[in-house]
C-alpha cells in the first residue's frame, strides 16, 4: 500500500517535465526551487501511513466489540422443564439384622450371596437365659392367684371401723347406699377436749409462755374452768381502738356446755385477754370407706358416742368388688408378663423380613452375641461389628434427591426422571418420582427435602453408584426461547440487543454489535439451559450474551 502511494506521488510531478522541454526559459531555475515536490511526496507518504493506522486500530476495536458479545437467535423449541440432582443408588428394600437378646449363635445357615425369602432362619441363639425368666413368671402367676383366691374368702368380714374415740357429728351415708373407695362415710368429733382462742394485748402475750394455766369463763356463765396455754401467735394484729394484739390458744377439758358455736374470755395470771373468742373442738377425724359396695348395716347415727375401733358399719358380701377386682387384675398381669417372656423366646431365632440377597455375614455358629455388640471366635472383647447380616432387595433400586426449598412445590409422585451415571458412560436409564418427604434439611440458609426416585430399568447399576438425574416438571411444547445466560433476572427481565449500526460481514458474522440496545422482557418457564419469552422478543431476533472467555483476548487485539 505504501509502495502505490509512493508512485503516485511521483506521478503528480512528471507532467511538467515536457512543458519545461517546449518552452525553455532561456535561464535554468535554481536546484532549491524543486524542494517542494521532496516535501510533497513526504506528505503523501505520512497521510498514507495514517490511514493504515486507523484503518487497523478501527479494525482492532470492532473485533474487540464483537469478540465481547455472542449472538443468538430467539427462536421457537420444544421446552422441557426440569429439576436437576444427584443421588446414590440403594435398594428397594434393606434388612440390618439386629437383636435386643444376648447369647451364643448355635446356627447360622446361610452364606454370603445367597438369596433367602422372607421367614427363613438366620440365627438361633442360646436361650437358657429367657427359659429361666420364664420360669420365674410362672410362679408370680400362682402367687397371684392365690392372694385372689383368698381375698375372695374373707370378703364377708368387710366393716367400717371409727377411727377416732368422740361424737359422730356427721353421717355421710345412709344403710343400703353404694359406696365407693375413699367416699366419707362419717365425721367423728372429740368433744371432750376444747380450744379457746382469744386475743390478748401484744405486750401482754409476750409474758405468756406455753404450758402456763389459764382460767376460762365461758360467755353467759359465770363458772370459771381450768385450762393450759398451748399455742402463741407471733402476729401481730390490729384490735379494737388500734391496739395491736396477739392470738393466744387454750386448751381446756369441755364440762359438757361448750360447743364449736359458744365463746369465751381468759386470764393468765395476772393478765387478761383483751376481748372474746371463739371455741373449737380439740380434734375432728373423717371415717373413709376403704372397700366399694353396698352398706349393708350402719347402727349408729349422728350424735352416738364412739370409740376408736368401734365397728359403725359392715358391707354385704359383694361389698369389696374393687378389692377382688384389684386381685383379678394382679392375676392378669402377672399372666401377660408370662406371656412377654415366652414371646421374648422367639426372639432368639431370628427370621429374614424381606426376601432378597446376602450381601454382608459377620456373625458364625460359636459367636457371641449381646444386642449391641459382638464376640467373635469366644473373645471376650467386642469386634465392632454392627451387624449379624445385611440383606438387599436388589428387585428395584432407588436413590434419594435433594431438592431445593425453591423447586420442591414443581415435584408431584411419578413424575418422569432421567437418570444418568458416570460409571456407565453414555447409557440413559428412566424412573419415577416414588415418595417426596417433607422433612427437610438446612445448611448454610438453604433448605433442601429428599426426593426418592425408583429406577425402571436398573439393569447395570449397583447399590452404591453415583447417578445424575433429571425431574421431568413439564413438557410445555414449542415456545418462543433464549438461552438462560442471555437475560438478566435480576430486574425482573431483560436482554441486550445489537443496535441498528451494527457491522456483519458478508458471510453474516457480526463485526461490531454497535450501540447495544437494552429491553424488558417478560419470562416464563425455563430449564436448565433456555427460558421463555412471553413478550418482547419475536422469532429471529438477535440477542447478545456476554463472551467472558473472548473479552480479554478482543482488549489485546484492539490495542
Amino acid at each position: 500500500m505504501e509502495q502505490t502511494q509512493l508512485t503516485q506521488g511521483t506521478a503528480v510531478a512528471e507532467p511538467a517535465a515536457p512543458a519545461k522541454k517546449e518552452h525553455a526559459p532561456k535561464f535554468k531555475p535554481p536546484k532549491k526551487k524543486r524542494k517542494w515536490v521532496k516535501r510533497l511526496i513526504v506528505l503523501v507518504v505520512i497521510v498514507a501511513i495514517v490511514a493504515f493506522l486507523l484503518k487497523s486500530c478501527m479494525g482492532g476495536t470492532q473485533m474487540a466489540m464483537a469478540g465481547s458479545y455472542l449472538p443468538e437467535t430467539v427462536s421457537m423449541q420444544d421446552l422441557t422443564v426440569t429439576v436437576s440432582g444427584t443421588g446414590t443408588i440403594s435398594p428397594i428394600h434393606s434388612y440390618k439384622v439386629t437383636t435386643l437378646v444376648r447369647g451364643e449363635i448355635l446356627e447360622a445357615p446361610f452364606e454370603e450371596g445367597d438369596t433367602v425369602h422372607k421367614g427363613d432362619v438366620l440365627f438361633r441363639i442360646d436361650a437358657s437365659d429367657v427359659e429361666t425368666s420364664i420360669e420365674q413368671a410362672r410362679l408370680a402367676v400362682q402367687q397371684a392367684q392365690l392372694t385372689y383366691d383368698n381375698l375372695k374368702n374373707s370378703a364377708k368380714d368387710a366393716k367400717l371401723t371409727a377411727n377416732a374415740s368422740g361424737i359422730i357429728s356427721k353421717l355421710y351415708v345412709d344403710e343400703g347406699d353404694n359406696v365407693t373407695a375413699g367416699q366419707q362415710v362419717a365425721d367423728i368429733l372429740d368433744r371432750s377436749t376444747m380450744k379457746l382462742k382469744v386475743p390478748f394485748h401484744s405486750a401482754d402475750a409476750a409474758a405468756l409462755s406455753l404450758g402456763q394455766s389459764a382460767t376460762v369463763v365461758v360467755d353467759g356463765t359465770a363458772q370459771p374452768i381450768t385450762g393450759t396455754v398451748t399455742d402463741i401467735s407471733p402476729l401481730e394484729e390490729v384490735g379494737t381502738g388500734g391496739t395491736l394484739t396477739r392470738t393466744v390458744t387454750i386448751s381446756v377439758t369441755n364440762p359438757g356446755i361448750i360447743t364449736d358455736s359458744s365463746t369465751g374470755t381468759a386470764t393468765v395470771g395476772t393478765l387478761s385477754c383483751a376481748a372474746s373468742g371463739p371455741f373449737e373442738y380439740a380434734a375432728k377425724k373423717t371415717v373413709v370407706a376403704k372397700t366399694s359396695g353396698e352398706l349393708a348395716s350402719l347402727p349408729v347415727k349422728e350424735g352416738d358416742s364412739v370409740t376408736d375401733g368401734q365397728t359403725i358399719g359392715s358391707f354385704d358380701a359383694d361389698s369389696i368388688t374393687t378389692q377382688i377386682e384389684n386381685a383379678r387384675l394382679n392375676v392378669e398381669n402377672a399372666k401377660l408378663t408370662l406371656q412377654s417372656a415366652q414371646d421374648s423366646l422367639e426372639n432368639y431365632t431370628i427370621t429374614s423380613t424381606i426376601d432378597g440377597t446376602v450381601i454382608e455375614k459377620n456373625l458364625d455358629v460359636g459367636d457371641n452375641i449381646d444386642g449391641t455388640s459382638t464376640t467373635s471366635g469366644g473373645n471376650t472383647g467386642t469386634t465392632g461389628v454392627s451387624y449379624p447380616a445385611v440383606i438387599y432387595d436388589l428387585s428395584a433400586l432407588t436413590f434419594d434427591l435433594p431438592i431445593d426449598e425453591l423447586d420442591i412445590s414443581k415435584i408431584q409422585v411419578g413424575q418422569e426422571v432421567e437418570i444418568t451415571s458416570e460409571a456407565l458412560d453414555g447409557k440413559t436409564f428412566t424412573g419415577r418420582v416414588d415418595k417426596i418427604n417433607i422433612n427437610g434439611t438446612t445448611a448454610n440458609g438453604v433448605t433442601t427435602y429428599p426426593v426418592t426416585v425408583q429406577v425402571d430399568n436398573p439393569e447395570g447399576l449397583y447399590p452404591g453408584m453415583n447417578v445424575s438425574a433429571k425431574i421431568i416438571v413439564e413438557r410445555s411444547g414449542q415456545a418462543l426461547c433464549v438461552p438462560i445466560d442471555t437475560v438478566d433476572r435480576a430486574d425482573g427481565g431483560s436482554v441486550k440487543l445489537p443496535g441498528p449500526d451494527a457491522v456483519y460481514d458478508e458471510n453474516g458474522t457480526m463485526i461490531s454489535p454497535g450501540t447495544i440496545e437494552t429491553r424488558k422482557v417478560t419470562l416464563g418457564r425455563n430449564n436448565d439451559e433456555y427460558i421463555e419469552i412471553l413478550d418482547g422478543l419475536q422469532e429471529g431476533d438477535i440477542v447478545l450474551k456476554k463472551n467472558e472467555s473472548s473479552s480479554t483476548m478482543a482488549m489485546m487485539m484492539g490495542g
